[in-house]
C-alpha cells in the first residue's frame, strides 16, 4: 500500500495526516479539502517537518479529487464539528450530505479503497458512507472505539499513577453517551483493573469517558483533534502493516451480538483487508443490556437518517 487520502484539512484531518507521515509507512498522503489552499498549506508545513523529524512520506494538499486517484485507504474527517450545546445527532443532516458527497467523489477515482470514517455522528456517518460506497462492509468502518478506549485508559493511568502503555481495555457500543466501557476486560499489565481501583472510582472514570468528547468541547469550544487524529492514523498503520491488531471499531453487524444490519462499535481484528474478523465477546447479562441500550440509541439515529 502506498497512498492514503485524508479528506478534511481541519484539525483532525491535518493531525491524522501529520501523525501518519511520522509513522513513515506509506509513500504518499494526500490531504484534501474544499479549502484547497488550507490543505496545501498544512501539507506543505508537514512536508517541511520531514527533514527535522526524519520521515520520507510525501504530503500533498489539494481540492481536486483527481489527485486522490488510486488511494489504498481513505480517511474521511470532513464535516462540521460540534459546537457547545450541540448534540452529535444535530449534526446528522449537514454531515450526511458532506460524507455522501465525499464518498461518491472518492469512488470515482479509486477502485477498491478501504474507507475509515471519523465524521460525527460517527455510527450513522459510517452507515451513510457504506451505503454510498457500495463496497464490502469489511472495507468501510468507523474510528471511535480507539479514541474512546484511549480516553478511558488515560483517565485510569492518571488515577492509578501508572504508564498508559500498560493499560489494555475494551469498549463497545455507539460513539457517544451510551458507549459501553467494560471494566471486566480492562487490565493493567495483565492485572484486572478491579484489583487496583475501587468500584466508585472506576465508575466515575467510566462516566467521564462517556462524556469525554463533550468535556473537551466545553474546555475548547470545539471538538478534540490530537487524540482523534492519532487514533485514525493508528488504524491506517495497522492496515498498511497488516498487523491484525485487535481494536474496537464501528462496523456493520450481521447477527453478531444478536444485532443485525447496523453499525456499532465492537472489537475486531484489523489487517490488510480491513476488518479481518469481528470478535464476539461472551458478555454477561448486565453488559448485554448496556450494549442493547446503546444499539437502540444508534438505531434511532439511523432511522432519522433513513427518513431524510
Amino acid at each position: 500500500m502506498s497512498k492514503v487520502t485524508v479528506v478534511g484539512a481541519g484539525n483532525v484531518g491535518a493531525t491524522c495526516a501529520n501523525v501518519l507521515a511520522h509513522k513513515d509507512v506509506v509513500k504518499e498522503v494526500v490531504l484534501l479539502d474544499i479549502k484547497g489552499d488550507l490543505a496545501k498549506g498544512k501539507a506543505l508545513d508537514s512536508w517541511q517537518q520531514a527533514p527535522i523529524d526524519y520521515y520520507s512520506t510525501k504530503l500533498r494538499g489539494s481540492d481536486d479529487y483527481a489527485d486522490t486517484a488510486g488511494s489504498d485507504i481513505v480517511v474521511i474527517t470532513a464535516g462540521v464539528p460540534r459546537k457547545p450545546g450541540m448534540s452529535r445527532d444535530d449534526l446528522i443532516s449537514t454531515n450526511a450530505k458532506i460524507v455522501n458527497m465525499v464518498t461518491s467523489s472518492i469512488m470515482k477515482y479509486s477502485e477498491n479503497p478501504i474507507i475509515i470514517v471519523v465524521s460525527n455522528p460517527l455510527d450513522v456517518m459510517t452507515y451513510a458512507a457504506y451505503q454510498t460506497a457500495g463496497l464490502d462492509s469489511s472495507r468501510v468502518f468507523g474510528m471511535a472505539g480507539i479514541l474512546d478506549t484511549a480516553r478511558y485508559r488515560a483517565f485510569l493511568a492518571t488515577a492509578l499513577n501508572v504508564s498508559p502503555k500498560d493499560i489494555q481495555a475494551v469498549l463497545m457500543g455507539g460513539h457517544g453517551d451510551t458507549m459501553v466501557p467494560l471494566p471486566r476486560y480492562t487490565t493493567v499489565s495483565g492485572i484486572p483493573v478491579t484489583e487496583m481501583i475501587d468500584d466508585d472510582a472506576l465508575n466515575a472514570i467510566v462516566e467521564r469517558t462517556k462524556k469525554g468528547g463533550g468535556e473537551l468541547v466545553g474546555l475548547m469550544g470545539t471538538s478534540a483533534w490530537y487524540a482523534p487524529g492519532a487514533a485514525a492514523a493508528q488504524m491506517v498503520e495497522t492496515i498498511v502493516r497488516d498487523e491484525n491488531r485487535i481494536f474496537p471499531c464501528c462496523v456493520r453487524l450481521s447477527g453478531e451480538y444478536g444485532l443485525d444490519d447496523m453499525f456499532l462499535g465492537v472489537p475486531v481484528k484489523l489487517g490488510k483487508n480491513g476488518i479481518e474478523e469481528i470478535i464476539e465477546l461472551q458478555l454477561n447479562e448486565d453488559e448485554k443490556a448496556l450494549l442493547n441500550t446503546s444499539a437502540e440509541h444508534v438505531k434511532a439515529v439511523m432511522d432519522v437518517y433513513n427518513k431524510m
